[in-house]
């Protein structure tokens, strides 16, 4: 393998130096370029007989297709990597045919989602693509044997892994970077990134969490808990308005938990990122476990009554039999879960609560079941995850006794079918409603806002309203959504104080060029 790859590298910023290229100077240094062709060494190499020998090919000048699976966090780290990579001259690319490399960002939480994930090796593999794999998979078992001869990266460092790949070497970079023994957070905030949305800014708060929950592998990739300073998570908001964004969505494993490593703790955070936002700017909080937020109710019940963050907290419960709980190792009980939930429901008046069920954890009986039916009769959640249980590989729960796979599957049905016989937002038709416009409908017919409580409204799609707040008048409700009129003397506010990026460009990469 090249000595590039044999030097000590921290994390992916590492690699960017004073001495680098401005990714504008790139296409023209690449046309004085003559490639010296050496025998590659095939034991390191995962390139077929038909690929070009490693040393003709120059990287910067290929196209990379990213698949991004899970939360918002590991969405983040996709549009991070893309970032990067653009920076460095490479082409993302939409079209996954036309591309010389897939970089696959995967998500541990579901045996589907890693199913998914490793149909998408074979399917590159088929169509002789260059394939770099990312993620929490690849962190938390980077020995399974379906992950065998690819380039692998834990959750940061993409460029020279790509570099290397597309040269035909197997690379792999994982661990967490430190300092003097203690863990930081993930790569620096102020790293170039393309954002999915150019009008949502997506920031990850803190990596890792404080529990160990028996059914989680997600613990075994992003580690225990390591939180970015308050100072540099503000400076990051303040860049990304600048850059034209309108919404921000705060993420990590556990929000919750944010600043317990570091002496400080979330109300703090977000009273300072509050005075950042500007008006016709929304803050969207991430999840947050029961355990935590129990310490701050009074403070969050203030910033959630905040005119410019939205009036919506995810909170798990996962089940609401304690002695499920119990075994699932997470550090509360029904009690608290209810004691958060009722706090907020009184002191933020409308208030969106957002939570999590698994169905058939094992040694879940048929009462502890009844008891999370109860519990969801009882406060009909207008946004439930329901979630069958899987046993993932390596965790504690998968060594349980399993509740029969028909069973779960009922559970699961049981649920959702109680789930989808109320209709949260009946009542609501006919109010005017004040909503952030950021994105369009899946079907293409409307553009998708959200009122003060995070509620999805659908609007229509005049582009003069896109990343825009306005007033609207709701005349129609369904499961999920709102549809509104636009108030015809309603003010519009726009919240960007510059125009957005367009979707693609990279944010942050000037900056990345003077270094």
């Amino acid at each position: 393998m090249p000595a590039a790859c044999d030097s000590v590298l921290e994390d992916i910023e590492d690699i960017v130096s004073a001495e680098d290229l401005k990714p504008h100077d790139r296409q023209f240094v690449r046309k004085n370029v003559y490639p010296k062709v050496r025998k590659r060494n095939s034991q390191k190499s995962n390139q077929t007989d038909d690929d070009p020998p490693s040393d003709s090919i120059i990287p910067g000048a290929q196209k990379i297709w990213i698949r991004t699976w899970g939360c918002s966090h590991n969405n983040s780290d996709g549009e991070y990597m893309a970032g990067q990579l653009a920076a460095y001259g490479y082409k993302i690319t939409d079209n996954s045919a036309e591309a010389d490399l897939w970089l696959l960002n995967s998500c541990t939480v579901k045996n589907p989602a890693e199913d998914h994930f490793r149909n998408s090796i074979r399917k590159a593999q088929e169509g002789k693509k260059k394939v770099v794999l990312a993620g929490c998979v690849p962190q938390a078992q980077p020995r399974q044997d379906y992950l065998k001869g690819l380039s692998i990266i834990g959750v940061y460092r993409v460029v020279e892994v790509v570099e290397e790949t597309i040269k035909g070497h197997s690379v792999r970079l994982l661990g967490q970077k430190k300092d003097n023994g203690k863990r930081l957070g993930g790569a620096r905030l102020d790293l170039p990134k393309i954002r999915k949305n150019p009008l949502i800014e997506i920031i990850s708060i803190n990596t890792g969490c404080l529990n160990a929950c028996t059914y989680c592998k997600t613990k075994h990739a992003r580690g225990d808990l390591a939180s970015y300073p308050v100072e540099e998570l503000v400076d990051r908001a303040k860049q990304s308005f600048q850059e034209g964004v309108c919404e921000i969505w705060l993420t990590s494993e556990d929000t919750g938990a944010y600043g317990r490593d570091i002496g400080t703790d979330l109300p703090t955070l977000l009273w300072k990122l509050v005075e950042a936002i500007p008006e016709g700017a929304m803050l969207r909080l991430g999840m947050t476990n029961p355990p935590y937020i129990l310490e701050h109710l009074e403070e969050m019940a203030k910033i959630l009554n905040h005119p410019r963050v939205y009036a919506f907290l995810h909170i798990p419960v996962q089940s609401a039999s304690d002695s499920v709980l119990m075994d699932m190792k997470r550090e509360y009980c029904v009690a608290d879960f209810k004691q958060v939930v009722d706090f907020l429901k009184e002191k933020v008046p409308g208030i969106t609560i957002a939570t999590d069920i698994i169905c058939g954890f094992p040694g879940e009986t048929d009462e502890d079941f009844q008891e999370t039916m109860k519990l969801v009769e009882q406060y009909r959640f207008p946004s439930l995850f329901i979630n069958q249980f899987y046993p993932r590989p390596g965790t504690p729960a998968a060594k349980m006794h399993q509740v029969p796979a028909a069973v779960k599957k009922q559970r699961t049905k049981d649920l959702s079918q109680l789930f989808h016989s109320y209709n949260p937002y009946d009542h609501k038709v006919g109010e005017k409603q004040r909503v952030l416009v950021t994105e369009e409908s899946f079907d293409s017919n409307y553009y998708v806002a959200h009122n003060p409580f995070y509620e999805q409204v659908l609007v229509p799609k005049d582009p003069l309203l896109m990343g825009k707040m306005v007033e609207v008048n709701i005349y129609e409700a369904g499961k999920h959504f709102m549809k509104g009129q636009p108030v015809s003397d309603a003010r519009i506010y726009t919240a960007s104080i510059t125009r957005p990026l367009a979707k693609g460009e990279v944010s942050g990469l000037t900056e990345v060029s003077k270094r």
